[in-house]
């Protein structure tokens, strides 16, 4: 492990971007395949795992969809989840905030109860386990109509105190936020939180109308606010957090390679921006992973790194006694790397 990969999984972080689904290896994909006697159209891991070569969003959630026709059972979402949080913890991460798609399952005739059942059984065992608190947000797909995400959040609502937020998410291209103000409407006024994937693949309007329309706390992706200067001010003006998620931006074609990133000039613009890994094992990173490829492809400083972390736990959604808590753990680690440098900090050192 080099000093810059010690730094990072030493920094307590929160991961904000972060959808479950997307967490699902093949190694798993296929075991749970066998379970329900599911036949895959790839014949091994490896042959699978060569197909996760993507040309843009949607020939990702092609591929997406298929993986998770194989979580049918409440076990199914609990292995999933917890293969996550063990991963996610081996990175550092104190608090995970995770996306799930609830139509991706009750759209083929998985109960809503199943699938929230299984995550939250896991995320429970975490916080009991290793002190890792958490929260869930109830994502709603973008290309399927208002109407059914408003079903949708309906059947969430015996579930209210599990969900803390909804989102938006899949296919950006041709579907705005303000197609979802009715159903966002509707969630604030029960309490729910909202953020929304804007400025992705989508114009920096989509961004606009994320704040605007949806009264989004956070803006998950937005990197292509850098193209609107104004809407980049009043992001920095306001701290709107931004998720990034490198990685991910690299595979589907946002940027042509991490060197291209705008992720330092976000951050020399005030924004306060956060790394996240978003769909993992597609995009061939966790979280550590993602700090360390924008570590050196952009040249990011130890001071970067700390800020970066720093800004998860600000953006994150966790109470404010646990935010000071790290918040100061982190600046511990900031100044100890000032005083005497990286190679004199501990080894970082998870245990199972």
């Amino acid at each position: 492990m080099d000093l810059n990969e010690n730094l990072v999984r030493l920094l307590p972080k929160a991961e904000l971007h972060l959808h479950i689904e997307g967490t699902l290896e093949p190694e798993l994909l296929f075991e749970l395949a066998g379970k329900h006697g599911i036949v895959l159209e790839y014949e091994s891991v490896e042959a699978l795992r060569a197909a996760y070569q993507f040309s843009d969003l949607q020939d990702f959630l092609d591929i997406y969809y298929q993986g998770a026709s194989v979580l049918r059972d409440e076990d199914d979402f609990y292995r999933l989840t917890s293969a996550y949080l063990r991963r996610a913890r081996q990175d550092g991460v104190v608090h995970v905030e995770i996306f799930f798609d609830p139509q991706t399952h009750t759209g083929r005739g998985v109960a809503f109860s199943t699938v929230i059942e299984g995550i939250s059984r896991a995320l429970d065992e975490a916080e009991r386990a290793w002190g890792m608190s958490y929260r869930l947000i109830l994502c709603f797909l973008r290309h399927l109509s208002a109407a059914e995400a408003m079903a949708t959040l309906e059947q969430a609502l015996p579930y209210r105190d599990r969900i803390f937020a909804v989102g938006l998410d899949s296919s950006e291209q041709g579907h705005p936020p303000g197609k979802f103000t009715a159903v966002f409407d509707r969630a604030r006024a029960e309490g729910l939180l909202t953020v929304a994937h804007a400025g992705e693949e989508g114009p920096p309007e989509y961004i606009r109308q994320a704040l605007d329309e949806l009264h989004v706390s956070r803006v998950d992706h937005g990197v292509r606010c850098e193209e609107d200067a104004d809407l980049c001010r009043r992001l920095a003006q306001a701290q709107i957090p931004l998720t990034v998620c490198p990685l991910s931006n690299i595979k589907l074609g946002v940027f042509s390679r991490m060197e291209d990133h705008n992720l330092k000039r976000l951050m020399e613009a005030g924004l306060l921006v956060t790394l996240n890994s978003d769909d993992p094992a597609y995009f061939g990173g966790y979280v550590a992973e993602n700090y360390l490829a924008a570590q050196r492809a952009l040249g990011l400083s130890t001071d970067d790194i700390c800020q970066l972390a720093r800004n998860s736990i600000q953006a994150s959604f966790m109470v404010s006694s646990r935010k000071r808590h790290w918040s100061g753990r982190i600046d511990a680690i900031a100044a100890e790397v000032s005083t005497s440098g990286l190679e004199r900090l501990p080894a970082f050192a998870q245990a199972d």
